[in-house]
């Protein structure tokens, strides 16, 4: 076996001098290194995230703007009626406790408000409701509004743009060789059409996964270059966080190695992009946290998730105020 450190050296300096992510062959090769190469692939990944990343290190925060009831079977989730998890339940909030988490949250130092709801898709009052939220974020507060509202058809893209939406999420959640395991209720495609049609309509589109749902190394290397491939430019990593009830409930998590270097070859494939780091990370990475800026990540979500809470958003901050990096 050649050196692995001249290995991921040579990879590194050519994403460097070209700006390009390295092939799914080159990807494959560097996530299946020894564990000895981890902290290599983490210098290499710090590299291009500090040679080629556009924007400086930014962070969000989300709403659980609708929860439970989800028509999904998405073997994670929470909030799936196929799963009895215990998570809350209610409709959809209303645009005056919208604004008043966006501005807790822009106060806390999140750059960008994420509203987030269960389900395949809003129905006609419900996004009316959401628009009227997003007129009211945006004349309001300066933090930027994103949506995660499910399936995303051409002529609901039209009006979330014109209420203030500035960026459109939709998770791919893993590769496409997984995801039959993961839900069987949608397509993949399906995903990939919200996604082409957030992008079409021209919103900043975030899109990603859930990393330790049983998928192999290669998988995430799959995953990360189907993101490539749709050009997506803000990838968010989640750490799968096994919740009871879930038919996930048992799956163990990632160790902090492994989820560091995925990071760390994501951003080898995916050189120019935004990438987030966001749920899970506080059970998976636990006191290594300070070193996803090392991995290549350029965000990190503060605040609560979901269903879950999350660290002190001050925590957070001061952290990333300490390395240099906000």
């Amino acid at each position: 076996m050649p050196n692995t450190t001249s290995t991921v050296y040579a990879l590194c300096e050519e994403v460097v001098q070209s700006g390009k992510g390295v092939s799914r062959a080159d990807a494959e090769t560097l996530i299946n290194l020894p564990e000895s190469a981890t902290l290599d692939l983490l210098a290499g990944a710090q590299r291009i995230r500090s040679s080629l990343t556009a924007s400086p290190s930014f962070t969000c925060g989300i709403v659980n703007a609708k929860s439970g009831k989800c028509s999904e079977n998405c073997s994670f989730c929470a909030q799936s009626k196929y799963h009895d998890t215990g998570a809350p339940i209610y409709p959809l909030l209303d645009p005056e406790t919208l604004l008043t988490r966006a501005k807790e949250l822009e106060a806390g130092g999140a750059n960008r408000f994420g509203i987030v709801t269960s389900g395949m898709a809003l129905s006609d009052n419900e996004l009316d409701t959401i628009c009227e939220a997003a007129l009211a974020i945006t004349t309001h507060t300066s933090i930027k509004v994103c949506g995660s509202l499910g399936q995303l058809s051409p002529d609901m893209a039209t009006r979330l743009r014109e209420a203030g939406f500035s960026s459109y999420h939709h998770n791919l959640e893993t590769a496409r060789s997984h995801f039959s395991a993961i839900c069987n209720t949608h397509e993949y495609d399906e995903d990939i059409a919200s996604v082409q049609n957030a992008l079409k309509a021209g919103f900043r589109v975030c899109s990603g996964g859930i990393l330790g749902l049983g998928e192999n190394r290669n998988q995430r290397v799959e995953l990360a270059c189907t993101l490539r491939d749709l050009n997506v430019p803000s990838i968010p990593l989640n750490f799968l966080t096994p919740v009871k009830g879930t038919r996930l409930e048992n799956q163990p998590l990632l160790a902090a190695s492994e989820a560091l270097r995925a990071i760390a070859v994501f951003r080898f494939i995916l050189p120019t992009q935004d990438i987030l780091i966001a749920g899970g990370r506080e059970n998976t990475l636990r006191d290594l946290q300070a070193l996803i800026p090392m991995a290549g990540a350029n965000g990190l979500m503060i605040g609560n998730y979901l269903t879950t809470s999350g660290r002190s958003m001050h925590d957070d901050i001061n952290m990333l105020i300490n390395l240099g990096v906000l």
